[in-house]
């Protein structure tokens, strides 16, 4: 059983965009992060990210900025002093620490969209799939499933579900994109989660 709220919509305005900061990946990748700033952009929604100057998240960001968009980068100071920043922004958050940042780029998106990466793309996508199964965040999450890269996750939250360690009700808290326009399309039609899915965290 689905857990939406049916009669409300999101509107999207600011979407937060996971993804690598490597440079040394499969040129899809790459293909996928610029197609998504470019729609992103070209739609006037704000791209919420981590900030870096590298990989799909520098990606992402410059082809928003070229398609006419306003990106919105939050990144620790520590980060900032060791020059990881992206300059060109139109706006730069620094936080005082990853979990500020986390945090921060969750309050101020209305969509989440994660694009392939390493241990921090990971685990900021795990983590605003328990904050949207636990009510503290309720907008749209959708994996960008390049080449499949996240296939052996998927197979892994399924396992999860099938050994009881989640429910299956909270196989609908994220949805899955193949291209950066389904994720584009997928943000829009995706309805508010039903606050009342927090008594389900618990088998």
């Amino acid at each position: 059983m689905q857990r939406y709220n049916k009669k409300t919509m999101n509107k999207i305005t600011s979407v937060c965009v996971y993804s690598a900061s490597s440079t040394k990946i499969d040129p899809a990748y790459f293909d996928a992060a610029c197609e998504l700033g470019t729609l992103l952009g070209q739609q006037h929604i704000r791209l919420i990210n981590g900030a870096g100057n590298m990989g799909l998240m520098s990606a992402v960001s410059d082809t928003a900025l070229a398609a006419g968009g306003e990106v919105t980068g939050v990144i620790p100071h520590f980060m900032v002093e060791q020059g990881w920043h992206h300059t060109g922004l139109t706006e730069l958050l620094e936080v005082p620490s990853i979990h500020e940042r986390k945090k921060r780029m969750a309050d101020l998106s209305d969509a989440v969209i994660a694009l392939p990466g390493g241990c921090g793309t990971l685990e900021e996508l795990l983590e605003i799939i328990t904050w949207k199964q636990l009510e503290l965040y309720l907008n749209p999450i959708v994996i960008l499933n390049i080449k499949g890269y996240f296939n052996p996750l998927l197979d892994m939250l399924r396992k999860a579900m099938d050994e009881n360690f989640m429910r299956t009700q909270h196989g609908v808290i994220w949805h899955v994109a193949d291209t950066a326009r389904e994720a584009v399309e997928l943000i829009h039609t995706i309805p508010l989660w039903d606050a009342s899915v927090r008594k389900f965290a618990a088998i």
